[in-house]
């Protein structure tokens, strides 16, 4: 047994006029429960750099920070051919790639032996 849920709606594309919509309950389920928020969330969409009284400023000043490119600092001289030596043996250390948590999990896995 299907049942259908009928709500009306507000057609912001035309004119504001009120629509009325008809769903099927498990549809119309579906698409409240992504209007709801878990458990210890809070709905701040009016704070923060988007809030409506400075969003136009901020957004203006975030693209013009995005764009500009930082300047090098000259008292930090890099070397291409960084080493860096083990601090138990003083052999160089090679820089292996950077894993994932997961990857990372299985390696110390595998050398646990006890």
């Amino acid at each position: 047994m299907v049942t259908a849920v009928s709500f009306r709606w507000k057609d912001y594309a035309h004119g504001n006029k009120q629509r009325i919509m008809a769903l099927s309950a498990t549809e119309f389920l579906r698409r409240f429960c992504q209007h709801v928020l878990p458990r210890g969330f809070v709905r701040i969409r009016h704070f923060g750099y988007l809030a409506s009284a400075h969003r136009t400023a901020r957004l203006a000043l975030a693209r013009l920070q995005l764009t500009s490119q930082p300047r090098p600092d000259p008292r930090i001289a890099i070397s291409p051919l960084a080493t860096w030596r083990c601090p138990r043996c003083r052999a160089n250390m090679c820089i292996g790639p950077n894993l994932t948590a997961q990857q990372l999990a299985f390696r110390c896995r595998l050398a646990d032996t006890s």
